[in-house]
């Protein structure tokens, strides 16, 4: 698993199954936002890039879309073809943001959830535009964590920064940021929308949405010092059982040109 820690293809490949039960979901409100804001109707094509275990997926495939999943890492791909079974729309494929294997303007929306702090962003931004159809748009999304407004979020963030391995060099907050994004979509301009969500998590929920996380080891002694101070983290701050993760779900969305 050492090169996995270095490849981010792979980072995620023993953390399938917390990521499935433990990362927060995206609310059907996203899909209003984009019918909105980037006119998306049913009959659009999108293709979820960097797709994963399908969380982002699943809200779109509701609204009635075609969904094809473009995902690296094969066991995320196993684990989105079985969250996503039973929607016949849906569609998964081995590629990566930077080349997709998708034919050329087949899409109209380019989404990636979560995701696109991961690629490289010259060669991705080249792609998306290849494989967008006239005027489509692309939609990156991410749950950022509220690491300040309360007491057991500012205690969650040091204790995430105190026991990871590369946080500050992988979380996305300082990877993509807006002046990221700006380049990427210039010349034409990026929008961004925000909408609140949050996790009500007791301690099994907690210790999953933990170790879903790739900067937090997974194994060893570095794993065994967090695991036994996690449950005192908990219990300074559960109420009723219950701790609470809050994120402000940040919408950026913009065309791209060729």
């Amino acid at each position: 698993m050492a090169e996995a820690a270095h490849d981010p293809k792979a980072r995620f490949s023993d953390r399938v199954d917390d990521y499935i039960k433990y990362r927060p979901h995206y609310s059907r409100d996203v899909v209003q936002v984009l019918r909105r804001a980037c006119g998306l109707r049913p009959e659009h094509t999108i293709a979820d890039v960097g797709c994963g275990t399908g969380l982002l997926a699943k809200i779109f495939l509701e609204n009635g879309n075609r969904v094809v999943g473009v995902e690296p890492n094969r066991e995320m791909r196993i684990a989105g073809e079985n969250y996503l079974a039973g929607h016949p729309n849906f569609s998964m494929v081995e590629g990566s943001a930077e080349s997709t294997s998708l034919a050329g303007e087949s899409v109209d929306f380019v989404i990636a959830g979560q995701a696109f702090h991961w690629f490289r962003p010259d060669d991705t931004r080249v792609e998306f535009a290849r494989i967008l159809r006239p005027a489509g748009w692309t939609v990156l999304i991410w749950h950022d964590r509220d690491t300040i407004s309360k007491p057991f979020l500012r205690a969650y963030e040091d204790f995430v920064r105190r026991h990871s391995t590369d946080y500050e060099q992988v979380a996305h907050k300082y990877l993509a940021s807006y002046d990221a994004l700006q380049r990427f979509f210039a010349p034409d301009e990026v929008s961004l929308i925000e909408q609140r969500n949050r996790q009500e998590l007791d301690f099994d929920g907690l210790r999953g949405r933990l170790l879903s996380s790739s900067y937090v080891p997974k194994a060893g002694e570095k794993h065994e010092a967090m695991m036994r101070e996690l449950p005192r983290l908990f219990s300074s701050h559960a109420e009723n059982g219950q701790v609470t993760l809050e994120y402000d779900t940040k919408i950026y969305y913009g065309h791209l040109q060729r």
